[in-house]
C-alpha cells in the first residue's frame, strides 16, 4: 500500500472509531448505561413490568420466536398486558412497522431496516402463552431469517437481565 493510501486508511479508521465512541456516548456510552436507557425507555413502550416479565428469543433456522412471560403466571393482569401488548406489535410487525423497537432500542438496530423493507416476506403470527404470549417470524429468505436474529442478538444485548435465551418455560408443545 502506498504512504498516501495506508494516510487514508488510517484516517478513515480513526474516523470510525471516534464515530462508534460518539454513538456509544450518545446512548450512554457503557452496557450499563445503555441498559437502563433502553430500560426507561422500554417503560413508556410496553405496558407491562420490566421486573414482573421476562423476554426470551429464540432464533430458528427461518427466524424465531419471541416470548414475554409473567415471572408469576398467576398474575393475571401482567399476562393481560402481555398479551395485550404482543398482539399489537405482531400486527404492527406484519404491516412493517417497527416503530417501537425503534423507539425504544434506535433507528440503528442491527436488522431493523431490513425487516421493515422484507416485511412482506416474512411470516409475523401471534399466539397466547398460559403466562403470556410469543410471536413468530418465519421467512424463506435466510436474508431476513439473519435479520430477524440480529435483531433479536440486539435486543438479548440491551435487555440485559430482562431477556434471555431459550424456551422459557413455554410448555405449549410446539417447536419449529
Amino acid at each position: 500500500m502506498t504512504r498516501s493510501r495506508t494516510a487514508v486508511a488510517a484516517l478513515i479508521a480513526t474516523a470510525a472509531i471516534a464515530g462508534a465512541g460518539a454513538a456509544a456516548s450518545a446512548v450512554g456510552g457503557d452496557d450499563t448505561s445503555r441498559r437502563e436507557q433502553v430500560r426507561d425507555r422500554g417503560a413508556r413502550v410496553m405496558p407491562f413490568s420490566l421486573d414482573a416479565t421476562t423476554h426470551y428469543f429464540d432464533a430458528t433456522p427461518t427466524g424465531g420466536i419471541q416470548r414475554v412471560l409473567a415471572k408469576d403466571p398467576g398474575d393475571a393482569e401482567q399476562v393481560r398486558l402481555i398479551r395485550e401488548h404482543l398482539r399489537e406489535e405482531a400486527a404492527a410487525f406484519a404491516r412493517g412497522d417497527f416503530g417501537d423497537p425503534a423507539s425504544i432500542h434506535g433507528d440503528d438496530m442491527p436488522g431493523l431496516r431490513e425487516l421493515s423493507a422484507g416485511h412482506d416476506r416474512i411470516d409475523v403470527r401471534y399466539r397466547d402463552l398460559p403466562a403470556g404470549a410469543r410471536i413468530d417470524y418465519r421467512t424463506r429468505d435466510r436474508r431476513l431469517a439473519r435479520a430477524v436474529q440480529a435483531w433479536f442478538d440486539a435486543q438479548l444485548s440491551d435487555h440485559g437481565p430482562d431477556a434471555q435465551h431459550g424456551a422459557g418455560g413455554d410448555h405449549s408443545g410446539h417447536s419449529d
